[in-house]
């Protein structure tokens, strides 16, 4: 088995002074949410780049317990102020944030062009104090040459950025007999958007991570 690792997208940090124009204020939110290591590391940024100190008693709610941990990077970690889905699914997250919704305002730390449409849905229909926060945004790679010239009999995709970057350098891509990954609810979506047929599919309560979902496919794959 060969492995190609290849970046579909860039991320590209809003600045403190173009965050500022949205008219938030960061210190007002009592619990922010993080999708990705990404969202961590320009919630971070941008507070440093505007001089903001974050309350001790912020609560924080992650997709994954992988995404939690990366926290310990910028705070000092607590488990009674750090919540995480026990399976990594918009459902677990619901499950916790429905535990504190009643008193806390949430800021949802995003892309400015990828937004997760289940949390915003979820936020709205529980009547929470919630405030959507762009502090970065996701560009398509250029990778027709890096990629479109090898045949690949496995593809997986982490985020729905990466579909799109997908699609934006190959329009015309059939799947063709090729399974696909997908690692997320939204991603998941996005792939079945744009007709493609997700074999690989994680995080499960067996499959938590893409590699524990590849290697599970493969070993089932060389028993037939």
């Amino acid at each position: 088995m060969k492995l190609d690792f290849e970046p579909l997208i860039s991320i590209v940090p809003i600045s403190g002074k173009d965050f500022r124009q949205q008219k938030i204020n960061i210190v007002r939110f009592t619990g922010v949410i993080f999708t990705s290591r990404n969202a961590i590391d320009h919630f971070f940024r941008t507070c440093e780049e505007n001089k903001i100190t974050v309350s001790q008693d912020t609560k924080y709610f992650c997709i994954t317990e992988a995404v939690a941990l990366y926290l310990q990077k910028f705070i000092l970690y607590r488990k009674r102020k750090v919540f995480y889905g026990a399976d990594g699914t918009n459902k677990s997250l619901f499950d916790v944030m429905n535990k504190h919704k009643e008193n806390l305002s949430f800021l949802y730390v995003c892309s400015e062009n990828q937004q997760d449409s289940d949390i915003v849905n979820w936020l709205k229909n529980n009547n929470c104090d919630f405030e959507l926060a762009f502090m970065y945004r996701s560009q398509s790679n250029d990778i027709k040459k890096t990629v479109g010239e090898k045949s690949f009999d496995i593809v997986c995709f982490f985020t729905p950025s990466g579909i799109k970057s997908w699609f934006d350098n190959f329009p015309k891509f059939k799947q063709n007999g090729m399974v696909v990954g997908t690692f997320g609810d939204n991603t998941k979506a996005e792939a079945v958007k744009l007709g493609l047929n997700p074999e690989i599919i994680a995080p499960k309560p067996k499959t938590p991570s893409m590699i524990t979902a590849l290697d599970h496919f493969l070993a089932d794959t060389n028993k037939k």
